[in-house]
């Protein structure tokens, strides 16, 4: 799940962002500061192999948090975000859950990707934390407990989605190609078969790829002798990009179809596939920066200020993620209370379940889960530039 940030500018800026943005570093327990203040944790993948999407969710949340303040915060208090690091680790995002908990936040911000939401998922249930999850989209990560949100749509809903709309494309014949070792691309690719098998589509080749392999040109000669009309590449933009310009070369000339972790396979810091390769392919993704809407223009405005750079669709989620948990503090204040208290808490998921946030990746509420109630968009290429073909309505 990125458009047009640096990866590079994503790492150099997280060693900026605590003097751009104000941010505490939180110290000692207790409900809420001595100004207060009510604490709101944010925790993801700041270093490690997955910094990128766990920087971009969180630079985006901050953003939110920072305007949010400058307009008062809520009921007159400001918003005290505590920034924390698990390094894409499991067991590591337990323990920085602990430490978030010791120091007395009302809410958190995260995880990012989907083993270390889960774990923290598991763990939070049991002390009623409410958290948003910006990103982690295995269908596992809500089933936990109540007090468990994402901003982002599911593997299975987006499998599900291009399915639907390579029917919709008139094609008979589909292939996938995924990295097995990855549930992301995995459970897209899965969601994907059963959905167009009972469509009446044909699933002509299933190739599945080491994680960290960059030849792929056995798997797609494979798919290529079936001669499908479209393939699922249900990856993220680097493997994606090299699957696609290795599928050109092979002689493949159909359809590529792609999840929102195509965001970023074109017009960041370099683009991982041609204009040329690219064009005709769709992916689904709640965000991108050519919608003309006037939130979404004016939050890429308000980031590309703050930053220097376009947001991706990470750092739009990490915003919505944020404008959520906020907007369950904002319920849980008008019933009273004090910040940090189980009663607190528990107001806080109360107000996230039954509320309804604007958001820049669309219009976010929940029916009886954690899981959104949101529209989705199909992206395509044209020229090199990303253009919006339709929209899923919610």
């Amino acid at each position: 799940m990125i458009n047009n940030v640096s990866r590079r500018q994503f790492l150099e800026v997280s060693g900026l962002v605590a003097a751009g943005l104000g941010l505490v570093g939180c110290g000692g327990s207790g409900s809420g500061s001595s100004d207060g203040s009510i604490k709101v944790g944010v925790m993801g993948p700041l270093s490690g192999s997955v910094a990128q999407y766990g920087t971009a969710c969180r630079d985006g949340a901050l953003l939110y948090i920072k305007q949010l303040n400058a307009d008062g915060g809520i009921n007159g208090k400001q918003v005290e975000t505590d920034v924390q690091d698990e390094k894409g680790d499991a067991t590591e995002a337990v323990t920085v859950y602990n430490k978030l908990v010791e120091e007395g936040v009302t809410a958190i911000i995260g995880d990012v990707t989907s083993k270390p939401t889960i774990a923290v998922a598991q763990k939070s249930a049991e002390d009623g934390m409410p958290c948003v999850t910006p990103s982690a989209t295995t269908a596992d990560v809500i089933t936990y407990g109540d007090n468990y949100f994402r901003a982002c749509v599911t593997d299975p809903f987006q499998g599900k989605v291009m399915a639907d709309f390579a029917a919709q494309q008139g094609y008979k014949t589909v292939a996938t190609i995924f990295d097995s070792g990855d549930d992301y691309a995995s459970g897209v690719a899965e969601a994907f078969k059963a959905e167009a098998t009972s469509k009446g589509l044909t699933v002509s080749s299933e190739q599945g790829y080491a994680s960290g392999a960059t030849d792929f040109n056995a798997q797609l000669t494979s798919i290529i002798a079936t001669n499908p009309d479209a393939i699922l590449s249900s990856n993220y933009y680097q493997d994606d990009g090299m699957i696609v310009t290795q599928a050109r070369r092979l002689g493949y000339e159909g359809v590529f179809l792609g999840a929102d972790g195509w965001s970023g396979v074109i017009g960041g810091d370099q683009d991982y596939a041609s204009a040329a390769d690219l064009e005709g392919c769709f992916y689904c993704s709640s965000f991108v920066a050519s919608n003309p809407d006037t939130a979404v223009q004016k939050f890429i405005s308000d980031f590309t200020d703050e930053y220097g750079s376009a947001p991706t669709n990470f750092n739009a989620l990490g915003y919505d993620a944020a404008a959520i948990v906020c907007a369950g503090i904002k319920a849980a204040e008008e019933k009273g209370g004090t910040p940090g208290s189980d009663d607190y808490k528990k107001a806080v998921i109360e107000g996230i379940a039954s509320g309804k946030v604007e958001g820049v990746t669309g219009t976010i509420s929940y029916a009886g889960t954690g899981d959104p109630q949101k529209s989705t968009l199909i992206i395509t290429f044209k020229s090199g530039v990303e253009e919006i073909a339709t929209t899923i309505e919610a």
